[in-house]
C-alpha cells in the first residue's frame, strides 16, 4: 500500500473567526484546528482526487495500467451523477470499473474494505482507493457548528495484492441511522460563492456526534485490535477521522493509547475534511517520518450516518 494527498491552500483560522465575529482562540480551543485547506474554483473533486491518486501511484513506483478498479469515497460531488470516481479513472487514462462510495467520514474505510474484498476473491490485484471532498461547498461560513472546523482535501491509497497476510485488516464497521439526523445536509439554504445562488447547507449536532463517537469510537478501536490480534505493543499509530483534535483527544484517552503510539493530529493544520481525513492523516504521518513502512496503523472513520469503520493497516 502507499498514500498519496492533495491539500489546497492553508487558511489561518483567524481568517474563519473574523467571519463568525469570534477571536482565534475560541476557534483553536474547541477544534484544535489552527489552519485548513480552502479549494479553489478550480480544485474540483475529480481534480484533486486525481492529483492525489497520482501521487499515490508515483510512491507505490506503479503505472496507472496496473489498476484494476477504482473506488472515490466523497460525499459531496456537485450533482447526482455521473459519480467522481469514472471520471477520476478517465482522468488517468483507464476504462477500469470505477464507482463511488458515499458514507461521509466514514467514507474512506469503507471503500478500503471494498477494495481489500475485491483483491481476496481475485477480482482485482490493484485498486486504487481515494477519499476526496470540497465540505466548504456545503458549509454554512456563519454556521460556528461547522464552518470553524471543515475544509477541503484529497488523500489516496494503492492497494495491491501481495504473497502472504494481507496489509490491511478486517474491518469493524457499521451504523446507526436512527440518529442520522445529528449530521446532515438540509434544504435550509446559504448564499454561496457566486452571485445570487444558494445551496443546502450541512447542519450538526455536535454535542450529539460528541457523545456517539465518545461511546462508539473506543468499542471500534479495541475491537479492531482483537479481529486483527493485535495490541498497542504492536501498533504505531492511530489515525482517527479527523474530527476534531478536542475529540480525537478523549477518544485516545479513553482507550489509554500509550505514549509510543502516535496520534494522528493532521487536523490541527488541514481541518475536517470528511472521507479525505484518514488518508490524508496517514499520508502526513508517512512523509514527516512520524511512522516507518511496515509498521501497524489503526484506522478509524467515524461521523454521517451515523457510520463508522476501522482497520489495522500496514503503513506504506
Amino acid at each position: 500500500m502507499a498514500a498519496g494527498a492533495y491539500r489546497p491552500v492553508a487558511v489561518d483560522s483567524e481568517e474563519v473567526a473574523r467571519r463568525l465575529g469570534v477571536d482565534r482562540e475560541w476557534i483553536v480551543s474547541r477544534t484544535g484546528v489552527e489552519s485548513r485547506g480552502q479549494a479553489g474554483g478550480a480544485e474540483s473533486v475529480v481534480a484533486m482526487a486525481t492529483t492525489a491518486a497520482i501521487e499515490a501511484l508515483h510512491a507505490a513506483g506503479t503505472r496507472a495500467t496496473t489498476v484494476d478498479a477504482v473506488v472515490v469515497a466523497t460525499s459531496t460531488n456537485p450533482q447526482p451523477c455521473p459519480a467522481i470516481a469514472p471520471q477520476v479513472a478517465a482522468a488517468l487514462g483507464l476504462s477500469v470499473p470505477a464507482f463511488d462510495v458515499n458514507i461521509a467520514c466514514a467514507g474512506f474505510c469503507y471503500a478500503l474494505q471494498v477494495a481489500r474484498s475485491l483483491i481476496a476473491v481475485g477480482d482485482c490485484a490493484t485498486v486504487l482507493v481515494i477519499g476526496a471532498d470540497r465540505m466548504l461547498d456545503i458549509v454554512d461560513p456563519d454556521d460556528r457548528n461547522t464552518a470553524s472546523v471543515f475544509a477541503d482535501g484529497a488523500g489516496a491509497v494503492v492497494v495491491t495484492a501481495v504473497d502472504g497476510p494481507s496489509g490491511v485488516g478486517p474491518v469493524v464497521w457499521g451504523s446507526v441511522g436512527s440518529r442520522a439526523d445529528a449530521l446532515e445536509v438540509r434544504p435550509t439554504q446559504f448564499e454561496a460563492a457566486s452571485p445570487g445562488s444558494a445551496r443546502p447547507a450541512l447542519r450538526m449536532d455536535g454535542l450529539a456526534v460528541t457523545r456517539w463517537a465518545c461511546a462508539t469510537v473506543p468499542k471500534v478501536v479495541t475491537e479492531i485490535l482483537r479481529v486483527t490480534g493485535l495490541g498497542w505493543d504492536d501498533v504505531a499509530a492511530l489515525v482517527p477521522h479527523q474530527a476534531n483534535w478536542r475529540l480525537i483527544k478523549k477518544i485516545a484517552a479513553t482507550l489509554e493509547v500509550p505514549e509510543k503510539v502516535v496520534v494522528a493530529d493532521d487536523v490541527r493544520v488541514t481541518g475536517n475534511t470528511s472521507a479525505a481525513s484518514v488518508p490524508l492523516a496517514l499520508h502526513r504521518l508517512v512523509s514527516s517520518g512520524q511512522a516507518r513502512s511496515g509498521q501497524w496503523a489503526v484506522l478509524v472513520g467515524f461521523g454521517a450516518g451515523l457510520a463508522y469503520a476501522g482497520q489495522a493497516v500496514r503503513i506504506p
